[in-house]
C-alpha cells in the first residue's frame, strides 16, 4: 500500500478547540528537586486536532486545519503549519494559545507531559469556528473533530458539526471525552474514538477488562455512533460497528515519544476510511502510525517509511 495515492489527495477537515504550542524536552533522567539541563529542546505546532493534520498531510492527504488561535503562540503554530503546506483556518480569540511541555528520559524510558489548559472563549468565538467548518465542508471528504472543548458554552460544538457533516454525505470521526462526546454520539457520527479512560470517565463505568469496555462500545453504538474504536495505548484496539467487533494489535516498538500516537491513529484510520477500507483495515493503518509516531521525538509525526513497515506488523483478530 502507498501512502502517496495517485488520485488527488483525500481533503479532510481537522477541526479542534485546544491547540498548543509544544515543547519537547530531553533529559537522561529527571531529577526532581534540582536543577535539570535539557541536552535537546524541539519546539513545534500541536494539539489534537493539529496533529490529526501534520500526520495526514506526512501521508499524503490534503488536510485544512481549523482552530482557535491567539498570541504569538498562535502565531507561531500558523507559521508552523504554513512551513508544512498545511492550509489554516483560525478564530482570533483573545487568550494567549496555551503551551504544553513533554520531558522525555531517555535513560528511564519516562514520557511525563505537562498540560496548560485551554483558555475560556466566548460562545460567539464557537459561532465563528463553526462558520468555517461550515464553509469548508462544501470541499472536504470528511471532518474529525478533536480534543477537549475550550470552556465558553460549546459542549454541543462537535454534536452540530457532525449533524452537519451527514446532512451534507461527509464521513464524520470524534476524538473527544466527556459531555461533548455524549452529545456527539446522539448526531450520529460515522467514527467515534475516544481513549479507554475517556470513555470510563464519560460514561461512568469501570471498564477495566475487555467485557465491560465491549459491552460500553456496544452503548455507544446503541446511542447513534456508527463505529465505536478504542484506544488503550500500545495494547490492542478495539472495533466494533454493526457488522461485528475486531481486536487490533500494534507491533511491539521501543517508543521514543507515544505523545500524540492516538492522534496519528485517528489521521490514518479517517484517511483509510476514505480510500474505502474496512472499519478492521482502517484501524490496523491507524494502529501503524500510532506506533510509527511513537518513534519520532515530536508528537504528530511519522516517517512514512516507518508506517508502511509496520502495517505488515500489525494483526486483526474477530473478538
Amino acid at each position: 500500500m502507498s501512502d502517496r495515492p495517485s488520485a488527488s489527495p483525500a481533503r479532510i477537515l481537522c477541526v479542534g478547540a485546544s491547540p498548543a504550542a509544544q515543547r519537547v524536552m530531553f533529559f537522561d533522567r529527571l531529577r526532581p528537586g534540582a536543577v535539570n539541563r535539557a541536552r535537546e529542546v524541539r519546539e513545534g505546532a500541536a494539539g489534537k486536532s493539529i496533529n490529526v493534520a501534520k500526520v495526514l498531510h506526512a501521508l499524503g492527504a490534503a488536510p485544512v486545519a481549523v482552530t482557535f488561535l491567539a498570541g504569538a503562540r498562535g502565531r507561531a503554530i500558523a507559521n508552523d503549519l504554513a512551513n508544512r503546506g498545511i492550509p489554516l483556518r483560525a478564530v482570533e480569540v483573545p487568550a494567549e494559545t496555551r503551551q504544553c511541555v513533554t520531558i522525555v528520559e531517555e535513560g528511564a524510558g519516562r514520557v511525563t507531559e505537562l498540560v496548560q489548559e485551554t483558555p475560556p472563549v466566548e460562545p460567539g468565538h464557537y459561532e465563528a469556528l463553526f462558520g468555517l467548518v461550515e464553509e469548508e465542508l462544501a470541499r472536504v471528504a470528511a471532518v474529525v473533530l478533536s480534543g477537549t472543548l475550550a470552556p465558553g458554552d460549546g459542549p454541543a460544538f462537535h454534536a452540530r458539526c457532525v449533524e452537519t457533516a451527514r446532512q451534507r454525505g461527509r464521513l464524520s470521526v470524534v476524538d473527544t471525552a466527556g459531555e461533548p462526546l455524549l452529545l456527539a454520539l446522539t448526531a450520529k457520527p460515522d467514527v467515534a474514538k475516544p481513549n479507554r479512560e475517556e470513555l470510563a470517565a464519560a460514561l461512568g463505568r469501570d471498564l477495566a477488562d475487555e467485557p465491560a469496555l465491549l459491552e460500553a462500545m456496544d452503548s455507544c453504538l446503541r446511542r447513534g455512533a456508527r463505529a465505536v474504536v478504542i484506544t488503550q495505548g500500545p495494547e490492542a484496539v478495539l472495533a466494533m460497528n454493526a457488522e461485528g467487533a475486531w481486536r487490533i494489535r500494534p507491533p511491539a516498538i521501543k517508543a521514543l515519544n507515544p505523545i500524540g500516537s492516538g492522534d496519528a491513529f485517528t489521521a490514518a484510520m479517517t484517511l483509510a476510511l476514505v480510500e474505502g477500507a474496512s472499519l478492521a483495515e482502517a484501524c490496523r493503518r491507524g494502529a501503524a502510525a500510532g506506533a510509527a509516531n511513537a518513534l519520532q521525538p515530536m508528537a504528530g509525526e511519522l516517517d512514512p517509511a516507518d508506517y508502511r513497515a509496520l502495517i505488515a506488523k500489525t494483526e486483526i483478530e474477530a473478538v
